[in-house]
């Protein structure tokens, strides 16, 4: 499990400003449930520039809802121009820090206040206007949203760019295009000689298979589960495809379908096979 703040938690657990702004006039949306994560700002700002009141919807993991919720809270009694400054360092810093796995959750943040603004003052929003060429198409990332990245965070890793961007945190058919374009920013000669082919994982027997995924469950993710008041229990692993019943906190909880797809599915994924799925039982 990421290690979050106490502040993180907060906001997840109590996230501050949550839904439609009826009155609302400046609006800002990116992007999409296809990729994972989607955020929408509302702002009410006064004939004076200033920002009166503000709340969001998302869909997301915990970093992209404590990271909405900060926002907002961030923005009200700010003027526009005021806002125009803020950066996601600024989200980041005032939840005491993000896993760096997670800051492109408050990047999302700081393009949908982009967006806002952009709306309210009549403007065409970045996001609307893509620079250079689609480079991700797994999650939607074009070149210029990753070379402003790297300029305004100071990035120098394919793994520090996928962090903030999420670019190359799908397929991978992209790696190499990232590459290339942190290369260049950082003024670095590209290599000439291609990487080697990765050899073809052995597929699993379901024996191993089933002998993975309890070890797993049992030394990683019900012990991360149960600092939390939670628990989770083996079901049953029908190939693929494994299904499990939430206990303690876990039960019940209104995002108990984050932490089975964001936590315990990614952990399997990652630590047994990258195309097993895991679902509650009976659901």
């Amino acid at each position: 499990m990421w290690e979050y703040t106490d502040k993180v938690r907060d906001h997840f657990l109590h996230p501050r400003n949550v839904g439609e702004l009826a009155d609302a006039n400046a609006v800002g949306e990116v992007g999409s449930l296809a990729c994972g994560d989607a955020l929408k700002l509302f702002l009410k700002i006064n004939d004076a520039g200033v920002i009166e009141d503000a709340s969001f919807q998302t869909f997301g993991c915990a970093s992209a809802i404590a990271s909405s919720s900060v926002l907002t809270e961030l923005l009200k009694g700010k003027t526009v121009e005021e806002a125009r400054a803020l950066t996601n360092k600024d989200i980041a810093e005032y939840l005491g820090g993000l896993p760096k796995e997670k800051m492109h959750c408050s990047v999302m943040g700081q393009e949908a206040l982009e967006a806002a603004l952009a709306d309210y003052l009549g403007e065409k929003a970045p996001a609307h206007e893509p620079e250079g060429e689609l480079v991700c198409k797994c999650f939607g990332v074009y070149e210029g949203q990753i070379r402003r990245a790297v300029r305004e965070n100071g990035l120098t890793t394919v793994e520090e760019v996928t962090d903030f961007t999420k670019a190359g945190g799908g397929c991978g058919d992209c790696l190499e295009k990232l590459k290339a374009i942190l290369d260049d920013e950082l003024g670095r000669a590209v290599p000439e000689a291609p990487a080697p082919e990765p050899a073809p994982a052995k597929a699993l027997t379901n024996l191993e298979r089933m002998r993975r995924v309890t070890r797993v469950m049992d030394e990683e993710i019900r012990p991360n589960l149960k600092k939390d008041g939670g628990d989770i229990e083996l079901v049953d692993i029908d190939g693929k495809t494994v299904l499990v019943s939430l206990r303690g906190a876990c039960k019940g909880c209104p995002v108990s379908n984050v932490t089975l797809t964001e936590f315990v599915q990614k952990r399997l994924q990652e630590l047994v096979e990258p195309d097993i799925t895991v679902r509650e039982a009976g659901k």
